[in-house]
């Protein structure tokens, strides 16, 4: 088994890629005007309208009602994150930090409330996970 994407539905679809899109810096790839997905070498980030929901279950998932997940983002440098992401007005929950298990952090805000970590492996420790 692969785990491929995360799928995030929202109220307005354009809104959300867009934060995303100057976020990671992926442009979009959009299949209707009620999904689009933005593909990193790692991992899919899809982004569907509520609209969609009907094709699964109908109230299955409620948009912009996460309190649970967090959306993470490996990058190169996170404090030029912060740098690059203040210049665009992004909500930040909490400044570039170095956390405990090695990882230089970045929280903020999606436009629906969701919770994105960019984060930076800093530590020799937290450097050889990623040579698993």
């Amino acid at each position: 088994m692969d785990f491929v994407s995360i799928r995030v539905i929202t109220r307005d679809v354009p809104r959300l890629v867009a934060f995303y899109e100057d976020v990671t810096g992926t442009p979009a790839r959009w299949a209707t005007p009620d999904f689009a997905e933005l593909v990193t070498p790692s991992c899919t980030l899809a982004v569907a309208s509520e609209r969609t929901l009907g094709l699964f279950a109908e109230g299955c998932a409620r948009p912009a009602d996460n309190h649970s997940a967090i959306l993470e983002f490996r990058v190169a440098d996170t404090d030029a994150e912060h740098r690059r992401l203040a210049d665009l007005g992004r909500t930040v929950v909490q400044e570039p930090t170095t956390m405990p298990w090695g990882n230089r952090s970045l929280l903020l805000r999606d436009p629906d409330g969701n919770l994105v970590n960019l984060f930076t492996p800093v530590t020799a420790e937290a450097l050889s996970r990623l040579a698993r």
